[in-house]
């Protein structure tokens, strides 16, 4: 066979099973790439916005002896230059070029002025210079000396915050004591601002910015501040009994960072925080201050919750990709098909036969499979192992499965096969494995639903391709339970009197075998079609409940001590419709000594403010009655100290208090039980921006419902899986439409013949395309169903092994009640496609001569 010839014959197959190869090897090339960038993203997010003492490695020294101190920026910058020698080779890409060093005091008394204690620590920073301004005075200096009760004790330079100057009334030439039994002097020669405050290694030295306010359990208020001072003021901090601490940060560089490396992260911080360990001496310690581990591993477990959902979707889409391009092979063999058996008649070998029948799949094929796998070079992220193997799978399934066809076919010469006539039994080696492949399904589902895969960072196979089997078994179950309604019609048709409903359903039994492929790719496809969608409008509905119970309201004004005339200015501001107050505080629980959170709120306009909310809010009856958190436990009535001393009667447990609390020991309380009307929170339902509001109440911090939705939403993995839903639905809705197609062209010749021969004999154009829509009957009436009713049931029978909540808010994603848009619309998209394919072939077999249908041999 000559393959020119063979593609200009067959041009328009050929054309198609390009096409298709083309997609599939586009889709199986470009949608992991895009998947591995969208995870690479999540991270350095999620690395960018975690607290940067938590993010950054942090090297600390804390010497016990003074020949373990360092005096100098040159030892200082040395120890950091051995420290970055014992980074891991794993970590080295993750830590930047910059980093800073740091000594400070901490707990270091001043000489006091009044009730409240002040602490006026020391601190040395190795970039103050390019970190701070000084607004007052000037830089730090070199130390100095003075006489103090009898002896010479040394004087530090040192600036001050802005902060530091006015809560604790530090000025600028100013000297202070320090200390309580060996003294040192601090003169006050600058105060400083940072001239970058969002600068992230602000978060380590907060101290030197900002003072600190602690009330202690045991003694009186205190305030602390970190000073700065020059490098010349590291010799002056030799003294045993001073706190001291000395910093290496080495900052976290999240573009660097990517999801394929990051299970390792986690070992080789382990390994550097043993090497810091064992560096340490009896003259100083060393420890490794860090909490990248658990960032990393909490993006893990995000991450194989995202896996497992794409892989299960993914792996359906594939497999059914495969299906169709299977399918357009089988049409192309079909038609190349008495030109083989022609060869094959005339002596050619079976091989030869073979390799003339699947040279034209491969030289389609493969072309049509490099042109989809280029352009993925074009879509960012790292080319993994699946974008090229997966064309290649491709390629070799296809040109397999289109060698076998012919070799099966041209076993013999001028075999003679008229399937339409007679249905064959099926083997007893095929019924073994139909049967396996549905207890093999039937168990993996089990297995899902009692071990999960969400809760590892690698996949397991086997589970992750049950969803398929499901659906492959439900195919199964459908191809050899059909034919027994079917039957039925058959008997029902030909006892009537019209000859088109016998005829058509007739054709319909006769056909098992072309029409299982078909059956086998539409019944998938729309199973997992309607599962992605399912999927998907949980996780936008358990979204928009998580909102809701973030923010308890459609806005939430938070406020230390609002006053009624500041409510009532927000109750007036225009665009507020309604607002509840509440209160919230910690109590304590005479008796058990228990402390609590106590919320009190107007239960009746919190009603009010969250009417249509998608949220129950709990009820109250009585004015002294209280529903309490799990962690405390059911109770009957008891007395509790908050405010004023109050005895509340327990009515039940509620998990959470939507907007205030969900874990932990919490009471939920009536407003009215508040021995006066006070509120730090404003529940508000209202057209009135956060802008606003803050105009209004200045110290407030402002929550919105709108707000929480968009970051929740924000997530870039969250953001991946919900594309990806969207993208699968349609594209395996698109190939259920072409499995119809391809079915309807797979018979389009025998069925062009038999309308042909019936219009000779009278058939009408009107009765020919319902002969087609009957002879398409099965695979849209009855397959169609089973596969949405099956697409709708997969959440539920998969269960909690795929744990979606990490996208939803950390709500669990159990309502799986889908709209009824997404089967509506795939149903009328098969009709469509039926009744169009029906009217199409009418209007070509109207174009064939009725008496070429009557010449024996002939089309």
């Amino acid at each position: 066979m000559r393959i020119p010839l063979g593609v200009r014959t067959h041009a328009g197959t050929v054309a198609l099973l390009a096409v298709l190869t083309a997609l599939a090897c586009l889709l199986v090339s470009g949608l992991p790439r895009t998947m591995q960038a969208s995870y690479d993203e999540a991270l350095r997010r999620s690395l960018t916005g975690a607290d940067v003492t938590a993010a950054d490695l942090t090297v600390t020294g804390a010497p016990a002896q003074q020949p373990g101190e360092l005096h100098s920026r040159a030892e200082f910058e040395y120890a950091a230059q051995r420290w970055r020698a014992l980074v891991p080779a794993a970590l080295r890409p993750l830590t930047g070029p910059g980093g800073h060093i740091s000594a400070k005091t901490f707990r270091t008394p001043a000489e006091g002025k009044g009730p409240i204690r002040e602490f006026v620590n020391l601190g040395w920073l190795s970039d103050a210079d390019r970190r701070v301004d000084w607004v007052r005075g000037r830089a730090p200096g070199a130390p100095t000396t003075m006489r103090y009760a009898g002896s010479t004790i040394p004087v530090i330079e040192v600036g001050v915050a802005e902060e530091a100057e006015s809560r604790m009334g530090l000025r600028v030439g100013e000297t202070r004591l320090l200390g309580e039994s060996v003294h040192t002097a601090v003169r006050i020669v600058g105060v400083f601002r940072a001239k970058d405050p969002a600068d992230r290694a602000w978060g380590h030295d907060a101290d030197v910015l900002h003072v600190t306010h602690a009330v202690p359990a045991d003694g009186p208020e205190e305030l602390h501040t970190t000073t700065l001072m020059a490098d010349a003021g590291l010799a002056a901090l030799a003294d045993p009994t001073r706190n001291l601490t000395y910093r290496w940060v080495f900052p976290l560089d999240p573009r660097a960072a990517n999801a394929l490396s990051a299970p390792g992260v986690p070992a080789a911080v382990a390994e550097f925080r043993r090497q810091v360990d064992v560096q340490g001496t009896g003259l100083i310690s060393y420890r490794l201050a860090t909490g990248l581990p658990q960032l990393i591993t909490a993006f893990l477990t995000a991450l194989a919750a995202a896996q497992t959902v794409l892989y299960l979707v993914l792996g359906g889409l594939f497999a059914v990709a495969l299906g169709v391009i299977a399918l357009a092979a089988r049409l192309l063999t079909d038609r190349m098909e008495r030109t083989l058996a022609l060869a094959r008649a005339r002596g050619a070998a079976l091989g030869q036969v073979v390799a003339a029948g699947t040279a034209l799949t491969a030289l389609t094929t493969g072309p049509a499979a490099l042109a989809g796998y280029a352009p993925a070079y074009l879509l960012p992220g790292p080319a993994l192992p699946i974008v090229h193997i997966g064309p290649l799978a491709v390629v070799v399934v296809t040109v397999a499965f289109a060698g076998t066809r012919v070799a099966l076919a041209h076993r013999t010469p001028l075999r003679e096969r008229r399937g339409d006539l007679a249905a064959v039994r099926p083997s007893a080696r095929r019924v073994t494995v139909e049967a396996l492949v549905v207890v093999l399904a039937l168990a993996g589902a089990y297995l899902l639903r009692a071990r999960g895969v969400s809760g590892s960072a690698r996949q397991d196979p086997y589970l992750l391709v049950i969803p398929v089997a499901l659906t492959l078994a439900a195919a199964l179950i459908t191809l050899r339970c059909h034919p027994y309604p079917l039957r039925l019609l058959v008997r029902l048709a030909a006892r009537g009197r019209a000859a088109v409903p016998f005829l058509g359903l007739a054709r319909a039994a006769r056909q098992r075998a072309t029409g299982a492929l078909p059956v086998l790719i539409l019944l998938p496809a729309l199973s997992l079609s309607v599962f992605a969608a399912v999927i998907h409008d949980g996780i936008t509905t358990t979204q928009q409940v998580a909102s809701w119970q973030k923010v308890g309201a459609p806005v939430k004004l938070t406020a230390a001590g609002l006053t009624p005339e500041t409510i009532e200015r927000v109750r007036t501001a225009p665009g507020v419709e309604r607002v509840a107050p509440a209160m919230t505080g910690r109590a304590q629980i005479t008796g058990t000594g228990e402390q609590p959170y106590v919320v009190a709120v107007d239960f009746a306009q919190w009603r009010r403010v969250n009417e249509g909310a998608p949220i129950s809010l709990p009820a109250l009856s009585g004015g002294t009655s209280a529903l309490v958190s799990p962690a405390l436990g059911p109770r009957g009535t008891f007395d509790l100290t908050w405010l004023s001393p109050l005895r509340l009667n327990a009515q039940g447990v509620i998990d959470a208090v939507p907007g205030f609390y969900a874990g932990g020991q919490f009471l939920l309380v009536p407003w009215e039980v508040l021995p006066w009307h006070a509120a730090d929170t404003l529940l508000i339902k209202g057209d009135i921006s956060p802008a606003e509001l803050a105009r209004l109440v200045p110290s407030a911090t402002i929550e919105t419902q709108e707000a929480a939705l968009r970051a929740i939403q924000a997530d870039p993995l969250t953001g991946t899986v919900r594309t990806t839903m969207v993208v699968v639905t349609v594209a395996l809705g698109a190939y259920a439409l072409v499995a119809i197609v391809l079915s309807l062209v797979a018979g389009a010749e025998g069925r062009a013949r038999t309308v042909s021969l019936l219009r000779t004999l009278g058939l009408s154009d009107r009765q020919a395309r319902r002969l087609t829509l009957l002879e398409l009957l099965p695979v849209v009436v009855i397959t169609a169903p089973v596969g949405v009713a099956l697409g709708m049931g997969l959440p539920a029978a998969l269960g909690p092994g795929v744990d979606v909540s990490v996208f939803a808010g950390g709500l669990p994603v159990a309502d799986h009640t889908p709209g009824l848009l997404t089967p509506a619309a795939l149903a009328a998209g098969l009709a469509l496609c039926a009744v169009a394919g029906a009217y199409a072939h009418t209007a070509m077999t109207r174009r064939r001569k009725l008496d070429a249908a009557l010449r024996v041999g002939t089309d």
